[in-house]
């Protein structure tokens, strides 16, 4: 049965106590967690390519293009890849509650390194740390979310993450305008220092908010049995050490990274899909529901390598063909990224009311990532027009702007209905496996915007704004066509 969301006052139920119709309790709460987590690293993002790009002089550390793109892009595929362990974590191991909770001290703590730590040994450790915190919060703090809205109608779960995914669209709007002007007036530091701060109020958030968690946040899902315990822990130890001996060896290097990164996210993306597909704890319908899964995660995770080239190659061109100059004022360089989120926190409240308005007639979660797919393609068809009108000349801010929001507004048709798709399909014995596998999207379009980005500075412009633009229009097409036997799929059993 669908339930309509409402503002009419009226009684409900949730865990005994009486609420208001609307969204689930708790949606909220753990919304102005995830807001003030992306705050703070939105509010990094938004600065870490040009704090990379910029000259010496400037307070940057010069690095080339290519190998800065490189960079940007694997952090941001390590950030999402992380997830997977935090997932792991928080279905075998740890509550997820615990693990948002102390994944927000690590990346508090990186925060803070960065902020006081200069030069590559303060990127490097804060870096890592926000890599494994990010890891550990990510994943877990969805699947309560998942948690809270189980059982619920379609319409009522897509709603929910609709407003969950503005919130993290909110801290990604805030904190680069916050960051990008500090940065525009006092250095690079003091942006990542507001960084920092945005992180402590996530965690003074989610220590109020803990108390109202669902009981299923305060249960480890699917007990590690205690005799494999040790095989884990000889796994991860070996893990570090490949890594370690990669990177001290020399065979991890920045123009790499990237490609490193992707790999990975392939890989661990394989192994979920073989695993849940072959499993004796899953279902046939489960099964059905994992295999017509694969389409959409392939398609996010091209969707996500266009939208993030907005940290790589996008942000390459605006050091090279944007003047930020207004009179004798200096435009913030983060604030022309901030476009894009800005564009999906604006028109998420009217994408939501549309949905809720059309109940049962809204489009199905395929349709829905077709329709981002093909308008971020024509986001890139219009780049290209405004790069080759303004040939040689300086590409005007206000077109690069309208790009950005352009782009980024196609972000509500996938992001949040991946979100909510991941978990309602998932099999019973590895849900909040599936909200990992879903976050690898992310880990794969951050690192493939690495590539992309390195790809940039090796071709004209043009060229590479056609093959962009073409392919998220084609894809688009293809799954726009595939609609209903995916559709069907994803509904088995359900």
């Amino acid at each position: 049965m669908t339930t309509n969301i409402s503002t009419t006052p009226s009684i409900d139920t949730d865990q005994g106590a009486p609420r208001r119709r609307g969204l689930p309790r708790g949606v909220w709460t753990l919304a102005f967690t995830e807001l003030w987590e992306r705050y703070s690293f939105y509010g990094l993002q938004g600065i870490l390519s040009f704090y990379l790009l910029y000259a010496l002089v400037d307070g940057g550390l010069e690095v080339a293009p290519a190998a800065a793109a490189g960079i940007v892009g694997a952090y941001g595929g390590s950030v999402y890849l992380a997830q997977i362990l935090g997932a792991w974590l928080g279905d075998r191991l740890v509550t997820p509650k615990s693990m948002v909770l102390w994944g927000a001290v690590v990346i508090t703590a990186g925060h803070i390194v960065l902020a006081f730590v200069p030069d590559f040994l303060g990127l490097a450790i804060g870096l890592i740390l926000i890599v494994l915190g990010t890891g550990a919060l990510k994943t877990n703090i969805t699947s309560i979310v998942g948690f809270i809205v189980e059982g619920r109608s379609q319409q009522t779960r897509d709603v929910s993450f609709s407003y969950f995914y503005m919130s993290i669209n909110i801290g990604a709007v805030v904190g680069p305008l916050s960051t990008g002007f500090a940065q525009n007036q006092w250095g690079f530091h003091f942006g990542f220092g507001l960084a920092a701060i945005g992180m402590i109020a996530a965690l003074i958030q989610y220590l109020y908010s803990m108390k109202h968690l669902p009981e299923r946040a305060r249960l480890v899902n699917n007990p590690l049995p205690s005799k494999r315990l040790p095989l884990a822990i000889g796994i991860g130890v070996a893990a570090v050490a490949v890594i370690v001996i990669a990177a001290v060896s020399g065979m991890l290097r920045a123009e790499n990274l990237s490609t490193t990164t992707t790999i990975l996210a392939l890989l661990a993306a394989a192994a979920y899909f073989i695993t849940m597909s072959t499993s004796k704890q899953v279902t046939s319908d489960e099964r059905r529901r994992v295999l017509a899964f694969l389409p959409l995660f392939l398609a996010a995770g091209i969707y996500f390598g266009l939208l993030f080239q907005k940290f790589t190659a996008i942000s390459i061109m605006i050091t090279e063909r944007i003047d930020l100059s207004i009179g004798s004022w200096t435009f913030p360089v983060a604030w022309i990224t901030t476009a894009s989120p800005l564009a999906a926190v604006l028109i998420t409240p009217l994408i939501a009311r549309l949905w809720n308005l059309m109940g049962d007639r809204q489009p199905s979660p395929v349709t829905k990532f077709a329709i981002g797919l093909i308008q971020i393609g024509c986001a890139y068809f219009f780049l290209l027009l405004v790069s080759e009108l303004a040939g040689d000349a300086f590409i005007p801010l206000a077109l690069i702007i309208l790009f950005m929001a352009m782009a980024g507004s196609s972000e509500v048709f996938v992001g949040p209905i991946g979100l909510s798709v991941a978990t309602r399909i998932g099999p019973q014995a590895f849900k909040s496996q599936v909200v990992g596998l879903n976050f690898l999207t992310l880990a794969l379009g951050s690192s493939l915007s690495g590539l992309l980005g390195q790809l940039f500075t090796l071709i004209d412009e043009p060229t590479y704004y056609i093959i962009v633009a073409v392919t998220g229009a084609v894809l688009g097409l293809a799954l726009f066509l595939t609609r209903k036997p995916l559709s069907t799929a994803l509904n088995s059993g359900l």
